[in-house]
């Protein structure tokens, strides 16, 4: 039994990531004050408006435009922060990071190049030096990709499996559902099936007896009797085909096979499959356990097409045949 899901794995992966960015940010603000540089206001003024905006964007932003327009405003803090003198090549990491997390792969690829080129220019600035500013840069750009990539790879392999985790559990679900409601059905078709040729078979057969013998000539007391069995015997017999009719298939109530079908194949249709049902021949009364066992098959047939078969178009034939 998993103790977390993974949706909580990610986030706390997540988390951890941004916690390393504003710690990133933190080290530059500590080394301006260690170092008593002249702008060492001005770097904790943005450093605290790194965080600040840092921790709005993480927390709430997730359309791809807003993610880019806050790394964006990062990125023109930390620029800032450069050219006042601090050491921002901690927060240029942290930027890769943030890039190759929470960007497609080939923007974030492109971002940190410009970053790279950027960190190069500002060392040269600051320093006057390229050799010295073009390893840094590149090194710290190496870096920040290969553990980029592999936070990319943790998150896709985390929600990866969690969504196969659900889909398993929504799979189980559905059979287990399905397997009650055949089992149900199952149960409710036999004893449909059972009144029917018991009760029903045996109520009819006995208004029949009771219909012939009234046609006898019996005394007057006995003549009564006989009319009070058979009405008797027709009010049970018509209970009975109640119970039969509530026992079969909904979609069966109050109407013919034809339209019970046609109903399963209109709520079949209401998705993205076009289903339609085609009658052909001459429509005859059926036993209703025979056409509840239909309908039923029907509903299986069409659901599993629906579901499974990636299909445009589905025809659901019923035939009369002339015997």
């Amino acid at each position: 039994m998993v103790d977390e899901s993974a949706f909580t794995r990610v986030a706390r992966l997540r988390l951890g990531l941004h916690v390393l960015v504003v710690v990133l940010a933190l080290i530059v603000l500590l080394r301006a004050v260690l170092l008593s540089e002249a702008s060492a206001g001005w770097i904790g003024a943005l450093t605290a408006l790194f965080v600040v905006v840092h921790i709005v964007g993480a927390s709430s932003l997730r359309a791809p435009a807003a993610r880019f327009a806050w790394l964006g405003s990062l990125c023109a803090v930390w620029v800032a922060m450069a050219l006042l003198g601090a050491d921002a090549a901690y927060v240029s990491f942290g930027l890769i990071l943030l890039f190759m997390t929470e960007v497609p792969l080939v923007p974030a690829v492109s971002a940190v190049a410009v970053i790279t080129g950027a960190n190069v220019l500002i060392g040269v600035h600051t320093r006057g030096q390229w050799g010295g500013a073009l390893v840094g840069s590149l090194l710290g750009a190496v870096v920040g990709v290969v553990v980029g990539l592999g936070f990319r790879v943790l998150f896709y392999e985390t929600e990866r499996r969690q969504q196969l985790i659900e889909d398993l559990h929504r799979t189980r679900a559905e059979l287990a559902e399905t397997e009650r409601s055949a089992g149900e059905l199952a149960e409710r078709e036999r004893l449909a099936s059972e009144i029917h040729d018991t009760v029903a078979q045996g109520l009819s057969s006995i208004q029949m007896l009771l219909h012939a013998a009234e046609a006898e000539d019996l005394p007057p007391g006995v003549a009564d009797k006989i009319v009070m069995a058979r009405r008797t015997a027709s009010a049970g017999l018509a209970d009975a085909r109640r119970l039969i009719a509530a026992l079969s298939p909904a979609d069966l109530a109050g109407s013919s096979l034809a339209d019970a079908l046609g109903r399963v194949c209109e709520r079949a249709a209401a998705g993205r499959v076009d289903v339609r049902l085609l009658v052909e021949g001459q429509a005859v009364s059926l036993p209703m356990p025979l056409e509840s066992a239909l309908v039923r098959l029907v509903q299986g047939a069409v659901s599993n097409v629906v579901r499974h078969a990636d299909a445009g178009h589905v025809v659901v034939t019923l035939g009369y045949c002339a015997d």
